[in-house]
């Protein structure tokens, strides 16, 4: 995958990016709530927070792509993602009981981008 990062990929190319990412997202949740049925809603809000992020983290880098703006944009980048996912995922998890305020949605985010960026990229997204 020469020297392109999953998320630049997938900015290039999005709707196949996102299906894949749904794809890992869906036997995870399932499988926890098997494990752990007592914290079944819990976990479908952790998985929408996180989902709602990780959709946020696409767009901003399609944005970025289409822009031809990639490198050297992280600030701008988690400013967008934050103000596009920050107010959902702070009500999302303020029904659980988790203050989460911006620096912890930050960290969220990171997360997030952490675990896209750790991901295989389909063949087709980084073509």
């Amino acid at each position: 995958m020469s020297f392109l990062s999953f998320l630049e990929a997938v900015g290039k190319d999005f709707a196949k990016g996102l299906s894949y990412a749904v794809k890992i997202a869906t036997p995870v949740e399932a499988l926890a709530k098997l494990l752990f049925p007592q914290f079944a809603p819990a976990i479908t809000a952790g998985v929408d927070a996180a989902a709602l992020i990780q959709n946020a983290v696409l767009l901003v880098e399609q944005k970025f792509s289409a822009a031809g703006k990639q490198s050297g944009t992280g600030a701008q980048k988690m400013a967008d993602v934050l103000a596009l996912s920050e107010g959902a995922v702070t009500a999302i998890l303020a029904q659980y009981g988790v203050h989460a305020d911006a620096g912890y949605v930050a960290n969220l985010v990171n997360a997030v981008v952490a675990v896209l960026n750790v991901q295989a990229a389909p063949a087709s997204a980084a073509s």
